[in-house]
């Protein structure tokens, strides 16, 4: 039995140094690359703690370093360089007194780790497409399931007679939707116009649509009709009042006129009187003056009530215009609006039939046999010394940071035909 023991053990020693040797080579074959965060501490200095991103040039920003390039370093060469360029730095801290202090950074007290890895994409065949942040010892299998795993609906729609089909029936019912809605459009419109009365519920019951639909459909249109003929009647009805109203107005007015009319004949007459007697030394200057006063304002009052009454007048004709113009003008609106609704009509009709045909031509295919499962292919784009390079992947593979996951998915009847 003690013989045993020692084999065991040294394969078990073997195992794990397997694994070690493994893991080893592809921790230090990673190197610093942009968008990675650096986290510098310096043990006594807890001011310079901080965390710093590679910019896109490869370089970080630090207090006491400067600029510093380490783009493409390993981290632990990373960490050298910043200890070798921070070690010995003088570093002012001021106390809480106020006073001031130099501390002289040694090399020991300086750490700097990657505290955040550049992130990594998924594309293709996933749920959500897109970044993703990076974990280390992280599988694509991980990042799969990150992205709401393989979208295998996709796969199904791509080229599926069946969805096509389910599509193009979708389509063509809404296309027989439209079209009854536009020729009961049609409909009212004619009604308006009076070329007819009664809806064509044949014309509309030839439609292979619900029957409730279509009774839907017409009450809305009827509605329509109803409410605009009882809008236009109202507008024809407020001009008649309105030309009425300005009648009367100006009947008023032209009696007005007539009085004064008179009212300055009259006035024109006293005046002559009065300059006859004044002519004569039968009367004072004041009685000339009032009775010159009274003529102007019987003419001015004439020549406002004679303006009032053509602003009336004008006004008056462009109601009756307006009045004589509503049904010439409802009628050109009426036809212009039959004309788009029949066009648009003959538009829908040949969609229907394209898309009939398209049913036909789907409907004829043999559909797609049911259990087939889709068949993942992973490739990594990775960027190494020599580029960017495409490495074929399983869903186990492990990634490294700021690598892209091509995701792709063939059912089983794709891939054998290759």
């Amino acid at each position: 039995m003690p013989k045993l023991r020692l084999p065991i053990a040294i394969k078990r020693g073997v195992l794990v140094l397997s694994l070690v040797c493994a893991i080893a080579p592809a921790q230090a074959q990673y190197r610093v690359d942009v968008e990675d965060v650096i986290e510098i501490f310096v043990a006594r200095v807890p001011e310079l703690q901080r965390r710093v991103t590679v910019k896109p040039d490869g370089t970080i920003s630090f207090p006491l370093l400067g600029s510093l390039a380490i783009a493409g370093l390993s981290p632990s060469q990373v960490e050298a360089k910043i200890q070798a360029t921070l070690a010995s730095k003088v570093f002012q801290r001021r106390m809480p007194d106020g006073r001031e202090n130099e501390v002289l950074i040694d090399r020991d007290e300086i750490t700097a780790t990657v505290a955040e890895y550049r992130p990594i994409y998924v594309n293709g065949d996933v749920a959500r497409p897109g970044e993703h942040r990076f974990r280390p010892f992280m599988t694509a299998r991980q990042a799969i399931a990150l992205s709401g795993g393989y979208d295998v609906l996709r796969v199904a729609r791509t080229n599926n007679p069946l969805f096509d089909s389910a599509n193009l029936r979708s389509e063509y019912e809404s296309l027989l939707a439209e079209y009854a809605k536009e020729q009961a459009h049609v409909w009212r419109i004619k009604s308006e116009l009076g070329y007819t009365d009664n809806v064509d519920h044949k014309t509309l019951m030839d439609v292979p649509i619900a029957r409730s639909m279509i009774t839907q459909i017409v009450n809305v249109e009827a509605e329509h009709l109803k409410t605009r003929r009882v809008d236009h009647q109202r507008q024809k009805t407020f001009l008649q009042r309105a030309i009425k109203m300005g009648d009367e107005q100006i009947g008023a007015l032209s009696e007005q006129q007539k009085q004064e009319e008179q009212g300055v004949k009259a006035d024109i007459e006293e005046l002559q009187k009065v300059i006859d007697l004044f002519s004569r030394g039968s009367s004072t200057s004041t009685r000339v003056t009032d009775a010159r006063r009274g003529v102007l304002l019987s003419s001015t009052r004439k020549l406002q009530t004679t303006v009032q009454l053509m602003n009336l007048t004008r006004q008056q004709d462009d109601l009756v215009r307006q009045l004589e113009r509503a049904d010439d003008q409802r009628n050109i609106d009426l036809l212009r609006e039959l004309q788009d609704a029949a066009v648009k009509l003959d538009s829908i009709r040949a969609k229907l039939q394209g898309v009939g045909e398209k049913l036909q031509y789907t409907g004829g295919r043999s559909p797609l046999i049911g259990g087939q499962r889709a068949k993942p292919e992973i490739s990594v784009i990775r960027k190494g010394d020599k580029g960017r390079e495409q490495l074929t992947a399983e869903e186990d593979t492990e990634l490294q940071p700021g690598d892209v996951v091509e995701v792709t998915l063939k059912r089983d009847y794709e891939a054998s035909d290759h």
